[in-house]
């Protein structure tokens, strides 16, 4: 399977979360993926602190992956207040020294290229052949729609973590949040969509004594990710009063793997743009008015959308793969 992971990698990044790290890890290591392209995009961490991360990632185990470096903000949405939840949260907590034995990825120098360009090639070139795993915000795959015309049709299909339905304590995850122009680009392109939900997401964690296990084999995907999980799960434990944290965006990519550690449902989807609703994802009806006085580009299409998973075969797949790497 010919992967492209569009992401906001925060491993090593203090207050930063690191499941696009544990996400990129399982396609590196599961040999029937081919990860042909990562992008980076303003998000869990800003677009330029992403690319040092996979950068850091692909040096440590030897990889030669392209790493292409995206858009900085949304579309319209002003970061300022994003940035500061984002970037500062982990000091307003007090919570910095958790991340005291981590060394934080070097700094690579940015090359000059287009995320945007780089994902709309290789979809297009190859119609039909490529898959988008999109973890972060939508702001890429908007750009690389709007580049490409043929783009929605193109792609074999797109995984997208991102919305949420029905969690507690959240109105709205932060990759609609921050974009919910690309969010609604993308949704309502007409393209092969997946949606992987907080409200699936949330229904797993990894624990400690799971990074445990992974201690206890020599490679260094196992080092990278007990070493950048373990002061993000103490956060998390801290802040969210969890047992260990969740790993959203992993599911994109064992999903891949293997569809059957899922349920799903297919339904109409878009993301609220305007008033004290906006970036709430919503399912439509396909005979709501919503569609006769909307924006034309929206197209009447379905996508399928995760709704519960087996914990225990998500994290067997992990371990499988990691372990054996």
């Amino acid at each position: 399977m010919r992967l492209i992971i569009d992401c906001d990698p925060g491993n090593g990044i203090a207050g930063a979360n690191v499941d696009d790290g544990l996400a990129l890890a399982l396609a590196i290591a599961a040999p029937q993926i081919s990860l042909e392209l990562i992008s980076t995009v303003t998000g869990n961490t800003p677009s330029e602190v992403g690319y040092s991360v996979a950068k850091s990632l692909l040096q440590r185990l030897g990889k030669d992956i392209p790493v292409t470096c995206g858009a900085f903000q949304g579309l319209l949405e002003p970061m300022d207040v994003w940035r500061d939840k984002l970037d500062h949260g982990v000091d307003l907590n007090g919570l910095r020294h958790l991340w005291k034995d981590v060394v934080p990825p070097k700094s690579f120098p940015l090359v000059a290229s287009s995320a945007a360009h780089s994902i709309g090639e290789l979809v297009c070139y190859n119609p039909g052949e490529v898959t988008v795993v999109a973890i972060g915000p939508l702001t890429n795959i908007a750009h690389a729609m709007q580049l490409y015309p043929d783009f929605p049709e193109s792609v074999a299909e797109i995984v997208i973590m991102g919305g949420v339905f029905d969690v507690s304590g959240y109105q709205k995850d932060t990759n609609f949040g921050i974009d919910p122009e690309a969010a609604h680009i993308v949704l309502t392109s007409g393209a092969n969509i997946t949606l992987v939900p907080m409200d699936v997401t949330t229904q797993t964690q990894m624990l400690h004594s799971d990074l445990d296990y992974l201690s206890t084999f020599d490679n260094p995907l196992c080092e990278f990710l007990v070493e950048t999980i373990r002061p993000w799960m103490d956060y998390s434990i801290e802040t969210r009063g969890l047992t260990g944290c969740w790993i959203h965006d992993a599911l994109t990519v064992a999903w891949l793997i293997d569809r059957t550690i899922v349920t799903s449902t297919q339904n109409y989807v878009d993301v609220v743009l305007e008033g004290k609703d906006r970036g709430i994802t919503c399912i439509y009806e396909p005979e709501s008015s919503y569609w006769d006085i909307s924006i034309s580009n929206k197209k009447k299409k379905p996508i399928t959308i995760l709704k519960t998973v087996d914990s225990d075969r998500f994290l067997s797949i992990i371990f499988h793969y990691i372990q054996n790497y």
